[in-house]
C-alpha cells in the first residue's frame, strides 16, 4: 500500500463506496485548517485527511477506489458513519 498509515483510524470510518461512487466526508475532522500536506496519491497540497490521517484529496481517494477495487475493500478510504434515526435524513420520497 502506498503512503504511511497507522493501523487504527483516528475516528470510526463508515462504508466503502463502490468503484465509481462518492465518499461522504462531511465530518469536519477531514479538514485540517492549519496545514496543507502533499496528497499521498497525487503529491499536490491538500488540507483534506482520511480517517487514518493520510493527506489526500477526496477526488483522489475516489479515483483510487475505482482503480483498486479489491484493495479498496481493506478500508484505506471510507465514508463517514451516518447517524441513525434522525428525522429529515431519509432520502426516500
Amino acid at each position: 500500500m502506498t503512503g504511511k498509515r497507522s493501523k487504527t483510524p483516528l475516528w470510526e470510518p463508515g462504508l466503502i463506496p463502490a468503484p465509481g461512487g462518492l465518499l461522504d466526508w462531511r465530518d469536519a475532522r477531514h479538514f485540517d485548517r492549519w496545514q496543507d500536506l502533499p496528497c499521498v496519491l497525487c503529491e499536490r497540497p491538500t488540507p483534506m485527511r482520511s480517517h487514518y490521517g493520510e493527506p489526500v484529496h477526496k477526488a483522489c481517494a475516489e479515483s483510487w477506489i475505482t482503480a483498486h477495487p479489491t484493495e479498496a475493500r481493506l478500508g484505506r478510504f471510507a465514508s463517514d458513519v451516518r447517524p441513525k434515526g434522525r428525522r429529515g435524513d431519509d432520502d426516500h420520497a
